[in-house]
């Protein structure tokens, strides 16, 4: 298994993960195809959204993909944090198709997330989750995840976080 960034070569896969997305919203928000005429156009904005343009803070997107070229998870590392990334976003924010859910991907791809992580001399990264979402609380602590105090968002959702020393 490998990261790869989007692009063109990768067009059908993510097409064909973004189709089998079984939640109303996309997890990261950054490979969201809908609202784009195409996908080059689909590239462009992300070009833009990753140079922190705007409201975006600088950030960088992989897919992670197996030795057939399927596409397994995606993961976007926000390079700095803003307050509402402090509260709720994280530095990595991780999905993983829903047919290869509770293989092992989840706690792969934040692994390699925090490769790069280093690379990008973060070292302290900050990654949530939703309370609820008891599978991806177990994934962070997998990879050295202290929790720290939870946020809860207007809505009364309750964010997890945890904090992992990349040293």
């Amino acid at each position: 298994m490998r990261l790869v960034r989007p692009s063109n070569e990768w067009k059908k896969e993510h097409e064909d993960y973004m189709n089998e997305w079984d939640e109303p919203r996309m997890t990261p928000s950054s490979f969201n195809l809908t609202g784009y005429k195409n996908y080059e156009a689909y590239l462009e904005a992300l070009k833009i959204r990753e140079s922190g343009d705007g409201k975006w803070v600088p950030s960088t997107n992989y897919f992670l993909v197996d030795e057939n070229n399927r596409v397994l998870a995606m993961v976007d590392i926000r390079h700095n944090l803003t307050d509402y990334l402090l509260n709720v976003g994280g530095h990595i924010g991780y999905g993983v198709r829903p047919i290869e859910r509770r293989k092992g991907h989840a706690t792969r791809i934040l692994a390699e997330a925090l490769k790069k992580c280093k690379e990008l001399e973060i070292h302290k990264v900050l990654v949530t989750c939703n309370a609820d979402n008891i599978g991806s609380a177990k994934t962070i602590v997998k990879n050295r995840g202290v929790e720290d105090k939870s946020f809860i968002e207007e809505d009364g959702t309750v964010v997890q976080r945890f904090w992992i020393e990349n040293i």
